[in-house]
């Protein structure tokens, strides 16, 4: 796990650092530099561009990592690494044909109350082959264990950037209009540079040759296009619909709450940069014993920090919407729904990384699919009767069922589940402290009662996790800092 301890570490400093950024653009930059409809209507094409990615992609971002390590020669790993380069142009120039012939239909689909989307319906394209190239190409630098640069240009360097044009849009510099371009513009720059790093590690040797094994490529690459999508779907398609059923400037408002819940996912994306290329390289040399063990200290490491952010999110959520302009106020439940999907992702441990790289993937495909229309079916029930609220519930049948099927699926064909004898532990601590600190309420400024609740609550729940020893992860890296003061 040493690697994995350094690398996720570092990967969950950026990450935090990258969130800390977005938080400040989320919560403040944008609800008092942008009107509210603005706001939403960023919000709706980043969820579009969302939706769209993982089909211009093509999978290939998951076949690099999965099949790099079974070709030996440097010369087949060219012509796998030509293949991914060459796959999204294709799969992007088709939908893209598409896109232009369907365009005045598209045009038609937003006329009337949320007729503002229908000049920038092109920079949804633009983000979303963006973001496929750039995932591709940090694909690229995570099958050298390089994720720690990819993981700060994915997670900070864009929020910074759009930062910098939000203050340029409060000193007047900079029109919403040309906001909304510079957005598009930071995406695609930073894309060029991920190429670049990527090319740093491993320059492309471009030719006409295909790899071997070219059929379970194609084949893995097509899967896990679907499988993938079912994943960013369920994510986003609830903004989605909410912009067709209510005016835009709810996605905003929806898109505050489920940011704030999203920060508890920052554990888990850190360490899914360096556990997922391992697990892959595992399961190629059929390391079944290293398979469960990293499973389960991924597991219950995840759990244990995400248990303290759902605890600070929960218990100080009131708080943190009194710093926000009055009309982004959302209710608690919103949040609560949210933040415990989150808090189940983080359980799963490397379960995603076990099963899209193992033979069992197509499984996931058939109940994703079904799951993706089951998600589409709540949320067409939930929204018209309960609103935003309608939303959040729907998301959380929808990943509740699919976070389930993908524990079983891993327990039924390897035998291994991620629970340990203290994830109950942990999961009892966190909903004790929920219920003490949320109404434990400090008659301070907004701010203040954050910070000094914060404070109480992790510091006692660190004690007891270091106290009682749950991971041994994590009391090496207490001990290197407690020693170092």
């Amino acid at each position: 796990m040493g690697i994995i301890v350094n690398q996720s570490f570092k990967n969950m400093v950026t990450t935090y650092i990258g969130f800390g950024i977005g938080a400040i653009n989320t919560l403040f930059l944008f609800t008092y530099f942008l009107e509210k409809e603005y706001y939403g209507l960023v919000s709706y094409l980043l969820s579009a561009s969302n939706l769209i990615w993982p089909f211009l992609v093509f999978g290939v971002h998951s076949t690099l990592i999965k099949f790099f390590t079974s070709y030996k020669t440097r010369a087949d790993q060219d012509k796998l690494l030509n293949l991914v380069l060459i796959l999204p142009a294709i799969v992007s120039l088709i939908l893209g044909l598409i896109g232009l012939w369907t365009y005045d239909y598209l045009l038609d689909y937003f006329a009337g109350e949320n007729e503002l989307v229908q000049p920038y319906i092109w920079i949804i394209f633009l983000v979303a082959l963006a973001t496929a190239y750039f995932e591709l190409f940090f694909s690229w630098s995570k099958i050298y264990y390089k994720s720690v640069f990819g993981n700060l240009m994915k997670e900070v360097f864009h929020r910074l950037c759009i930062s910098l044009l939000l203050v340029g849009v409060f000193l007047k510099w900079v029109s919403v209009e040309n906001f909304i371009y510079g957005m598009a513009g930071v995406y695609m720059f930073r894309t060029l540079i991920m190429a670049a790093y990527a090319f740093s590690l491993h320059p492309p040797a471009l030719n006409l040759k295909l790899p071997n094994n070219l059929s379970p490529v194609l084949k893995y690459s097509a899967l896990i296009l679907l499988a993938a999508s079912v994943a960013t779907v369920l994510l986003d398609l609830d903004k989605v619909m909410i912009e067709y059923y209510l005016p835009i400037e709810n996605v905003a408002i929806y898109g505050i709450a489920v940011y704030i819940a999203t920060v508890i996912s920052v554990p888990q994306k850190a360490m899914h940069q360096i556990t997922n290329p391992l697990t892959a390289e595992m399961l190629n040399n059929r390391d079944k014993e290293g398979l469960k063990d990293i499973y389960q200290k991924s597991s219950l490491n995840l759990l244990i920090i995400s248990g303290l952010i759902f605890i600070w999110i929960i218990t100080n959520v009131n708080d943190l919407y009194k710093l926000m302009p009055e009309e982004y106020g959302i209710s608690i439940f919103v949040v609560l729904l949210i933040s415990l999907v989150k808090l189940f992702d983080n359980l799963l441990g490397n379960n995603n990384s076990i099963i899209f790289n193992s033979d069992y993937y197509r499984i996931v495909l058939g109940i994703g699919v079904i799951l993706v229309i089951l998600a589409f079916i709540f949320n067409l029930i939930f929204i018209p009767v309960f609103g935003i609220d309608g939303a959040a519930l729907a998301s959380f049948l929808a990943f509740v069922m699919y976070n389930s099927s993908k524990l079983f699926i891993v327990f039924k064909k390897f035998k291994i589940h991620p629970f340990t004898e203290y994830t109950g532990w942990t999961l009892a601590i966190t909903a004790v402290f929920c219920l003490i600190f949320y109404f434990w309420e400090f008659p301070f400024h907004p701010l203040l009662s954050i910070i000094l609740k914060g404070s109480i609550s992790g510091l006692i729940y660190i004690y007891l996790i270091y106290h009682f020893k749950f991971s041994p992860e994590i009391n090496q890296i207490l001990n290197k800092y407690l020693k170092r003061s």
